[in-house]
């Protein structure tokens, strides 16, 4: 007991305030105090919630007999304290067990972190989403998190502290309802956890199975009653349950979450999922989905790859440049893939795209047509709503086919010209800060000045200058990190960088950090480089926040869990959406980069995880995981208790965009091209 005494001491603990060890715990003031409790469920009975209290070690109990004996374990293990919870039935029981951890920090101070989930106070978002909008305490289950971790930062003393949950063989049940008080139908390994106030001062709750409250989130924006699940003990049946707390210092809100990082990636060593395919399998799987969604009865030719029924994968008339059609982007994909391997069918169809666009897809004020409808009326319908992020992505994807076609002794002269007056057409929406609005019209007045989305820009500008040797593309592009710089990575605070949602954001930290990796590129002078490799480095962290370091379970008859996928190494998409994606484009590549630059292996070894993760779910004959056609990876993968319109977890949702899920694995099983179109390798 002395030694676990000491650990604490030094760690500034103190474990689960009672009154049998007051003179212990007193002698500990100041530090971090945990108190338990057990709520116990009579089916047809509102719960009974009792206080639990006694020793460090050794059976905690109740003012009332109950019909359960608890048991708690604290020891050291690699610096951090292990709370091993073992709840023994008695009689047959229903129970969830919670805890309240005080860390002892002025909660006004605080920033609050749950990876892939919530950042700082998630006031970004809506209050129709989980945010400080709508109250300044939330316990989610775990199953919502990258991590199934909560921490705390204290931006006064630059200390933090984080408890994470060490959970067993992962199983779920079907719950029969999704608010107020649910027996489970079935074993669960989910928890909760989450923060919270007490006393002005910040907490961490945790617990087993899950809750969540105040509220729970069932769809995009859409919050709904709080929950709290019991699961079922037989007499003489028992239950353990694991977390770890850990306390230190850091000397930034960045330096905090990725230091979490790496101790969760170290804590959890994701593995490589046994690879379904090789790269060039996986692309020969991929390719179908070019030949399948082609339509080439329009002015614009295209892939139909939004909006689509996962059901009959049916083309539509929308036609989407960028963000979730990807239509050029694809293009060129199914081009240079055409001609490796004398695909001439596919050759055309991607020729006949481009010979369109050029043709047909731009505005009279020079922007790339973005987003065209052919099914709505009239026919051709835009909004006349443009975006920097679809225009960056456009004319990014018709660089990469200009450079490649230049190696192949093809020149454009018209597609260049058309380039380069879009390029010098977005210039001009730069502001003296170095943003870019996220939305405007053809005029170019701005339609929303958020800034979030302007890392999206600098692609295409470092590009532009590489391909063109015009050096005012760079200074943009400078002036334009030197805005992501000021106002993202050095804030760490990504957002509204998606254009479906005004939140934080997986892909704001992830367009952050391929940024610098290109300015990284594209500049010439060793130092600005260095400093651009370590901005890179910094928002690389927040991206991978986002990634899934674990495998979330599933229940029997959830078909996810039935084929057997495993989350790790897929991303949260962002608060507002939340459910998982393929979106990854060419961050592989960044992250094998830096570690390479900085020595950091645990990006070359999580690349690894993510290259062979985000093949689980390639339909193809005799494994079409609930898709239509062969080669239509899925977009929105329902891993929690959520769903973006239906169907909920363990499904997809029955609409999805595969033009960017295609996009992004192609370019993931294509390393190295920034790199090439640089002349860098």
């Amino acid at each position: 007991m002395k030694n676990i005494l000491a650990i604490i001491s030094l760690l500034g603990i103190t474990a689960f305030a009672a009154e049998g060890i007051a003179a212990e715990n007193n002698a500990l003031a100041g530090g971090i105090s945990v108190t338990g409790n057990i709520s116990l469920k009579k089916p047809g009975n509102p719960a009974e919630t009792y206080t639990l209290t006694g020793p460090l070690t050794g059976e905690i109990t109740a003012d009332s007999v109950l019909p359960v004996t608890v048991t708690r374990d604290i020891h050291e293990e690699n610096g951090t304290i292990r709370i091993e919870l073992t709840v023994t039935a008695d009689d047959t029981i229903y129970y969830n067990m919670g805890q309240i951890l005080d860390t002892g920090f002025d909660f006004g101070e605080c920033l609050f972190y749950m990876p892939g989930f919530w950042y700082r106070d998630n006031l970004r978002s809506p209050e129709t989403a989980p945010s400080f909008h709508t109250s300044k305490s939330w316990t989610v289950r775990e199953d919502r998190l990258s991590t199934p971790l909560t921490g705390i930062y204290d931006t006064g003393t630059g200390e933090w502290c984080t408890v994470l949950r060490i959970s067993g063989q992962g199983q779920d049940a079907q719950p029969c309802h999704t608010s107020g008080e649910v027996i489970l139908s079935g074993e669960t390994s989910i928890g909760y956890t989450g923060f919270g106030e007490k006393s002005g001062k910040a907490a961490i709750s945790f617990g087993f199975p899950y809750r969540e409250e105040p509220k729970s989130y069932i769809r995009k924006l859409t919050l709904a009653p709080a929950v709290c699940s019991f699961t079922r003990l037989e007499a003489g049946e028992s239950d353990k349950t694991v977390w770890e707390i850990r306390r230190g210092k850091a000397e930034s809100w960045s330096d905090f979450v990725a230091g979490v990082w790496e101790y969760s990636f170290d804590r959890f060593a994701p593995e490589p999922v046994e690879p379904e395919y090789t790269p060039e399998e996986a692309k020969d799987l991929l390719s179908r989905f070019f030949v399948q969604s082609y339509v080439g009865s329009h002015p614009l030719k295209y892939y139909s790859g939004v909006e689509l029924r996962t059901a009959d994968c049916k083309p539509n008339g929308k036609a989407e440049v960028g963000f979730i059609g990807r239509v050029l982007l694809n293009a060129f994909n199914a081009l240079e893939y055409g001609r490796e391997h004398n695909r001439e069918d596919l050759m055309l169809q991607a020729e006949s795209v481009f010979d369109s666009y050029l043709e047909h897809g731009f505005t009279p004020g020079g922007l790339i047509r973005e987003n065209v409808d052919f099914d709505k009326a009239p026919e051709g319908y835009e909004n006349g709503i443009y975006s920097i992020r679809r225009q960056s992505e456009g004319i990014y994807a018709v660089l990469l086919y200009l450079d490649y076609e230049k190696r192949q002794g093809r020149k454009h002269p018209e597609w260049e010209t058309r380039i380069r007056a879009a390029l010098d057409r977005l210039t001009t929406l730069q502001g003296e800060d170095g943003s870019f609005p996220r939305k405007f019209d053809d005029n170019l007045t701005v339609k929303d000045a958020s800034g979030g989305s302007s890392s999206s820009a600098v692609l295409p500008l470092a590009m532009g200058y590489r391909y063109f040797k015009d050096k005012d593309y760079l200074e943009a592009a400078e002036l334009a990190a030197g805005y992501i710089e000021r106002e993202l990575i050095s804030k760490a605070d990504y957002f509204s960088s998606t254009l479906d949602a005004n939140c934080e954001d997986k892909e704001a930290s992830l367009y952050a950090s391929t940024a610098m990796y290109y300015m990284s590129l594209a500049e010439k002078d060793k130092e600005k480089r260095s400093h651009y490799d370590r901005l890179c480095l910094e928002s690389a962290y927040f991206a991978l926040s986002w990634y899934y370091l674990w495998d979330v379970p599933f229940a029997q008859g959830q078909m996810l869990g039935d084929v057997g996928f495993k989350s790790r190494g897929w991303g949260n998409v962002s608060v507002e959406n939340n459910h998982i994606d393929v979106f990854i484009f060419e961050f592989a590549d960044v992250l094998d980069y830096l570690a390479e630059k900085f020595g950091e292996s645990r990006f070359s070894e999580f690349t690894g995880v993510i290259r062979t993760s985000m093949l689980q779910l390639l339909p193809e004959k005799g494994s079409m995981y609930d898709i239509a056609l062969e080669g239509y990876c899925p977009e929105v993968v329902q891993h929690t208790a959520w769903d973006y319109g239906k169907n909920g977890k363990g499904f997809y949702n029955d609409i999805f965009a595969p033009g960017w899920t295609v996009a992004s694995l192609w370019q993931m099983l294509s390393p190295g091209r920034a790199e090439d179109y640089f002349n860098k390798k």
